[in-house]
């Protein structure tokens, strides 16, 4: 099994490389129709969410910058 690999894209989406699945809020899979990378929709235009169909094109800007997290909180 390959690592899933989630990549925030500059002004766009969120592409999904690897092994995974994608479920709706009540568990139903969606057919990925055997792909092992597509991107998901972060900008809100796109028509086929939750996956990205181009739309943010022109109106969506993020310029994506990784960072860490602070610690967990125990209890």
């Amino acid at each position: 099994m390959s690592k899933t690999k989630l990549t925030i894209n500059k002004n766009g989406s969120i592409k999904i490389e690897g092994d995974f699945e994608i479920t709706d809020c009540e568990g139903k899979t969606y057919g990925l129709e055997g792909r092992t990378a597509l991107g998901l929709c972060r900008c809100g235009l796109s028509a086929n969410k939750p996956f990205c169909d181009g739309a943010h094109r022109n109106s969506f800007e993020h310029e994506p910058a990784a960072f860490d997290l602070p610690p967990m909180k125990t209890k």
